[in-house]
């Protein structure tokens, strides 16, 4: 039997995919504790007895979203890695962090509900998670910092993450970070993957083949 989030992704006109975005946007913008099913309800477009016959409690609904995320980010890392595949490190890192810097600045539930996620308080306990750990060692894989993905050494890791983490705090923190430096959404977005290409692509490339 189909779960409501297979039900959903086989049918994106459907009131569950539209429930599903809207639950993806709320929690993204407000996390789990400040999220109401009315909230999400409300942005959806219906009443908040439609989304409980179709999600059932927020804690469902909230951990639909978070496993629909995260296959999301997962096809998008794999469709990088198609692009990338046998380039040498500098054209990897390049192509890679424009591609999945646009994309989580047209998707920042992502990295909002990432961030609500590992760096705050929550009190539920959900039963699925972002899979970080095995998105961290694609990723170390892709950038040469191991050859065998099942066997990433802590420091790749770490430098994995520290890659990652940059993306998701000027996505995150767009509201904060773009009137400080005073431009449209589009420049700021130009000029965020310029600063990671300055910063991120000599400390990885450098002596590398």
């Amino acid at each position: 039997m189909k779960t409501p989030l297979e039900k959903a992704q086989k049918d994106p006109e459907s009131t569950k995919a539209r429930i599903l975005t809207a639950a993806r946007r709320v929690f993204g913008e407000y996390g789990f504790h400040g999220t109401t099913t009315r909230m999400i309800a409300k942005e959806a477009g219906i009443d908040i007895s439609t989304l409980h016959y179709h999600w059932g409690e927020k804690g469902d609904l909230y951990e639909a979203a978070i496993l629909d995320m995260n296959n999301d980010l997962g096809q998008q890392l794999r469709d990088v890695e198609k692009v990338i595949h046998k380039l040498p490190l500098d054209e990897r890192m390049k192509l890679s962090l424009d591609i999945l810097t646009d994309y989580l600045f047209e998707h920042p539930e992502i990295s909002n509900l990432l961030l609500y996620r590992y760096f705050g308080k929550t009190r539920l306990e959900a039963k699925i998670d972002f899979k970080v750990p095995e998105f961290t060692a694609d990723i170390a894989r892709s950038m040469g910092l191991s050859k065998d993905k099942n066997n990433v050494s802590p420091e790749a890791k770490l430098k994995v993450l520290f890659v990652m983490n940059a993306i998701h705090n000027f996505v995150s923190g767009e509201n904060f970070f773009r009137p400080m430096v005073g431009q449209s959404r589009g420049e700021y977005i130009k000029m965020v993957k310029e600063t990671l290409k300055f910063g991120l692509i000599p400390a990885f490339a450098t002596n590398q083949p």
